[in-house]
């Protein structure tokens, strides 16, 4: 029964994916091709609706066929108009599926900063495009060593992407461990989380930068697996019990816009303070989910 099951899921979410893509990619395609640029933006609404019905169904696709309970926490009023940094630490795949099932229609779009490569996924790459996701090149510190001005390929990708996302109400999305969590990358890291990889805080440090007063808030978010840590497979085959979801609305801090991450150390030290900060906040909540001791925090 569960290859079949599996099977199934796969076909459905295929079916969606076929149906929305395809508009997707055609409205995309008469937004480049229009002369004006008012035409342009008045076509942003519609993409943007064609994304949230696509997950829309994917979601719903979760809540018909799956045992999955979600339980979401959180502190703040979520604003569908708004302009949100949302960080959260990363787990899985899932991760991404949790995120769209439990802000889709309730924030912006998420939008993903995603590794180049990924452009090349077969119809998923046309739609990341359409919808304006930056793909970055995700260099390594060896590769930037020998090419510093591969960094600063990501650094003009990051302001290209924040000018379009200030015309439109928008949710940046950042894992800001920027990979995936492994016992294996903990160890190897020397992390100082028991259950996070250390954050990298200069993606982060720079959307701040482009975006200055135009993001409203930060959304701290908090995912946890009880059950241990998922993959993509385990969620269709019904595996995943339950997911717990923290959502911290946090103030972007004054004394952090318009500094010089790159040129100055001292703002840069600061920001990194502030970063691991929370990720010691982040850390203890993420143990308290599994542990099932998280006192709740106010819903709106």
């Amino acid at each position: 029964m569960v290859p079949l099951r599996i099977a199934f899921i796969f076909l459905l979410v295929a079916l969606s994916t076929v149906v929305h893509v395809v508009p997707l990619l055609a409205v995309a395609v008469i937004k480049a091709v229009l002369p004006i640029d008012r035409l342009r933006k008045a076509s942003n609404p519609l993409l943007t609706g064609i994304a949230e019905s696509w997950i829309g169904i994917n979601s719903w696709i979760v809540s018909r066929f799956f045992k999955t309970r979600f339980e979401v926490q959180h502190d703040g009023v979520l604003q569908r108009d708004g302009h949100y940094l949302v960080l959260a630490n990363h787990q899985s795949w899932v991760d991404i599926i949790v995120l769209q099932k439990v802000f889709n229609r309730r924030i912006p779009l998420l939008r993903f900063f995603l590794k180049r490569q990924l452009f090349w996924v077969p119809l998923l790459g046309l739609a990341w495009w359409a919808l304006d996701f930056p793909f970055m090149g995700r260099h390594t510190p060896k590769q930037i060593a020998r090419r510093p001005e591969l960094a600063g390929r990501d650094i003009e990708t990051t302001r290209r992407a924040c000018e379009k996302f200030r015309e439109i109400p928008v949710s940046i999305m950042n894992f800001v461990e920027g990979t995936r969590f492994t016992p294996a990358k903990h160890a190897k890291q020397g992390s100082p989380y028991r259950h996070l990889l250390k954050p990298k805080s200069g993606g982060v440090a720079f959307v701040l930068d482009a975006m200055g007063q135009g993001l409203h808030a930060i959304l701290d978010i908090t995912i946890a697996y009880p059950a241990g840590q998922p993959s993509l497979m385990d969620l269709v085959a019904d595996r995943v019990p339950e997911v717990q979801v923290l959502v911290r609305q946090r103030a972007i801090p004054e004394d952090l816009l318009g500094g010089d991450y790159k040129n100055d150390r001292a703002f840069r030290i600061r920001f990194q303070h502030w970063i691991n900060g929370l990720w010691q906040e982040k850390d203890q909540d993420l143990g308290a989910l599994l542990g099932g001791t998280l006192d709740a925090v106010a819903d709106d």
